[in-house]
């Protein structure tokens, strides 16, 4: 519900804060005080477009902030949580600016969020009907939620929907699979080809690199065997190094017993020599091993040849891929091999499955006929005490398109349900969003709000001006079903009718004042005699009137806090 609204330079509002409670919450106030205005405020803090101008004039930005309590709303809590964004005290602070360059920011609690997600998320918690808004009610799609919730029926719908999902990938599967039988064997041969032709290679992953290797000393043989040779001559013959590292050794032996500081550079030598040696006998032995193989070379040129043509056929970097791209191959050539047993197992489970879901869309039919039926009937008898005695309201369930001699099943089922209303006798039912008078359709809308009042989540709903064109008989039934209403939900109402703001838990006087040179709108919540003052205007437009004062008082004392509902 919406417990605070604070508005900084919305039109005619400069600063403004305004705490609620639960029940029904009445706004009145002369015509063109601004209740219009707040109930725009309120509008634009839940998602809806607007422009520069709602921008006080002389202000730089429009803030408008308000506090909501999601506690208990399971909706709300869920998409609070898909969104990563934690209640406090299960309230949520919501906060939308709108700054003269067009430029603007959302938030809930204190993270970012684009419009859209404002909008979805403010669905879950307040509902907004004005004379001609797009009230949810109007759009055909929310009918069938409305009356699956009405008929407790939504877990059924969720359980339904998943089979038909798994439905619809098996028929997707099924399709691919019935390609037409030469695309499969031009598919198959092509795959078979592959694998025969990978397997005659046999590559192994890493072999290139090795055969590079090879195939390089190999095609250089003479230029490396030359330098093999030379390094071990250069150590090895009379005046090479190593024997003048000895005939250093020798003199440094000697030149060591005159000065002891000279014996690490002995040792060193030493080990130089012996380093060197060690060198000199490898190369010996590496020269010795080195052969030219003629033969050898053509093997391994056509080996990395021929790895690298099927790499570019196949578009592998590696053997390794290579081999990858083999094995897909082979697995998808005996998945079309075993087409026929495959797609023949598919059927029949497509078949099973597609019986489960006509069982349940019949079932759920069914449920919904029949949670119609009271709803129709429910809806009919408020209406009749709404000034609408001739109304009717109709639920109908139209089916699918028939195939084949079958309902068509979807999503949610094979029914597409859509409230009908006809208002006055002698006119045919039509579709709700076609209903052409603003008062008759806020009417249709409080009857409808009245009867789903336990079944529908949103717990918070504001009419704005749901009295135009009734009084009398009349505006005291709208009045009492406001108030039935608002047992199980929070209400806001605009109101001009005195018979329906008696009934208010809560009221509020909504007026324009002059502070300084400026007209500004002020909102205070009236108890008492200031209500009672309020209530005689309604009725005479006179507040202090003896006679209006006291019908207002009979009024408050009838309805008010409650009574009367």
């Amino acid at each position: 519900m919406l417990e605070e609204l604070t508005v900084r330079d919305f039109a005619l509002i400069d600063r403004l804060s305004v705490r609620f409670d639960r029940g029904l919450n009445l706004l009145t106030g002369e015509t063109g005080a601004g209740k219009s205005i707040l109930i725009g405020a309120l509008g634009f803090l839940l998602g809806a477009k607007a422009d520069t101008g709602i921008i006080r004039t002389g202000a730089d930005e429009t803030l408008v902030t308000g506090t909501v309590d999601v506690s208990g709303n399971a909706d709300a809590l869920a998409w609070l949580a898909d969104h990563g964004i934690e209640p406090e005290d299960g309230t949520v602070i919501v906060r939308r600016s709108l700054r003269s360059n067009g430029r603007g920011s959302v938030y809930l609690q204190n993270i970012p969020v684009v419009r859209q997600d404002l909008a979805d998320f403010t669905a879950l918690i307040i509902e907004m009907h004005g004379q001609r808004d797009s009230q949810a009610l109007l759009k055909k799609d929310k009918h069938r939620q409305i009356l699956d919730r009405y008929a407790g029926i939504e877990d059924d719908v969720a359980a339904y929907g998943r089979l038909y999902a798994d439905l619809g990938a098996k028929r997707r599967l099924l399709e691919s699979m019935a390609a037409s039988e030469a695309e499969r064997s031009r598919e198959v041969e092509l795959l078979r080809y592959a694998v025969d032709e990978i397997d005659a290679l046999k590559p192994v992953a890493g072999e290139e690199e090795e055969l590079a290797d090879e195939e390089r000393r190999l095609s250089q043989h003479e230029k490396l065997y030359g330098a093999v040779a030379a390094a071990r001559e250069l150590l090895s013959d009379a005046d090479g190094a190593l024997g003048r590292i000895r005939k250093a050794r020798a003199q440094l032996e000697a030149a060591q017993g005159i000065d002891p500081r000279l014996s690490d550079a002995a040792r060193r030598s030493d080990d130089a020599y012996y380093e060197l040696e060690d060198v000199a006998s490898s190369l010996a032995g590496y020269a010795d091993g080195l052969r030219y193989d003629s033969g050898r070379l053509e093997d391994i040129e056509a080996r990395l040849s021929a790895l690298q043509r099927l790499k570019r056929k196949y578009a592998a970097g590696s053997a390794a891929e290579l081999l990858a791209y083999r094995q897909d191959s082979a697995d998808r050539l005996a998945s079309l091999e075993n087409w026929a047993e495959d797609r023949a197992g598919l059927e029949a489970e497509a078949a099973a499955l597609e019986a489960r879901v006509y069982e349940r869309a019949e079932a759920l039919s069914k449920a919904r006929a029949e949670a119609g039926g009271r709803l129709e009937s429910a809806a009919a008898s408020i209406l009749a005490t709404l000034g609408m005695p001739s109304a009717r309201f109709a639920v109908r369930l139209e089916k699918k398109p028939l195939t084949d001699g079958k309902v068509v099943v979807g999503p949610y089922g094979a029914d597409e349900p859509e409230f009908y209303v006809s208002a006055n006798r002698g006119e045919p039912l039509r579709p709700l969003a076609q209903v052409a008078s603003g008062g008759e359709l806020s009417r249709v809308m409080l009857a409808i709000k009245t009867v789903l009042a336990s079944a529908d989540g949103v717990p918070t709903m504001v009419f704005d001006e749901i009295d135009t064109g009734i009084g009398g008989e009349v505006a005291l039934g709208v009045g009492k079903h406001l108030a039935a209403l608002a047992d199980s939900k929070q209400v806001f109402c605009i109101t001009h009718l005195a018979s329906i703001a008696a009934r208010a838990d809560n009221h509020y006087k909504v007026e324009k004042v002059v502070e300084g040179e400026r007209t500004v709108t002020r909102v205070s919540r009236l108890d008492g005699d200031s209500r009672t003052r309020e209530v005689a205007r309604m009725l005479s437009g006179h507040a202090d009137a003896k006679i209006s004062l006291a019908h207002a008082a009979d009024l408050l004392a009838t309805y008010g806090s409650g009574r009367g509902r």
